[in-house]
């Protein structure tokens, strides 16, 4: 599908409102301009491949609404019930579903994977998101609204600098698309400088 309908665009539209008025004030690094870079990277990537863009365009608006750091016990199904909302038997709703189940990191480390071209496309945005100069404001960001330290002088703690190491390095070997991978090892690249310097400024040996 290389194009939207004319409801489809209608669905996107009030999706779009409903993410900005759950989201706009986050200040964890989940805001709407994630959602939205992620969104804008989904479809660049996507134009490679022949991919159903309104799937794309849906499971990237909403992959953050229902997310456990985000949303509280009670608040777990507010995709579902807002893609309920329309009645609409031509909303691929199981697979929208589907795509913001698995793509998480900690819904990989449990042994998930994306199972579409679209999941992948979404996923990939998701991640290079995390990576890069954003990347990197994301982080200390969301450390900072759990009350991480910035650094503890290890890689292996919980702090936002440790973050690098468990996750964040890893991602480009974790892309599903060429093109996501070159982005992200453009990315890392940048990323690895900092913590260089990071390093140099804290006065402690260089762990990269």
């Amino acid at each position: 599908m290389n194009h939207l309908s004319e409801d489809q665009l209608a669905i996107v539209k009030t999706t779009e409102q409903f993410v900005k008025r759950l989201l706009n004030d986050d200040s964890t690094g989940h805001d709407f301009h994630h959602i939205m870079r992620v969104r804008s990277l989904a479809l660049s990537i996507a134009k490679s491949f022949k991919a159903n863009l309104f799937i794309i365009e849906m499971a990237a608006l909403l992959h953050d609404v229902d997310d456990p750091k985000l949303a509280k016990k009670n608040d777990s199904q507010r995709v579902q019930s807002f893609l309920s909302d329309f009645a609409n038997p031509y909303i691929p709703v199981s697979e929208i579903l589907e795509i913001i189940a698995n793509l998480s990191f900690s819904s990989y480390l449990k042994g998930h994977s994306e199972s579409t071209i679209e999941g992948k496309i979404v996923q990939d945005a998701d991640r290079l998101d995390a990576l890069g100069a954003i990347g990197i404001a994301r982080t200390f960001a969301f450390g900072g609204s759990r009350h991480r330290p910035l650094y503890d002088n290890s890689i292996t703690d919980d702090s936002s600098l440790a973050h690098f190491y468990q996750k964040l390095l890893k991602l480009p070997d974790l892309m599903n698309t060429m093109t996501a991978k070159r982005i992200a090892t453009k990315r890392v690249k940048f990323m690895k400088r900092y913590l260089r310097v990071f390093y140099q400024e804290w006065q402690v040996e260089n762990k990269i």
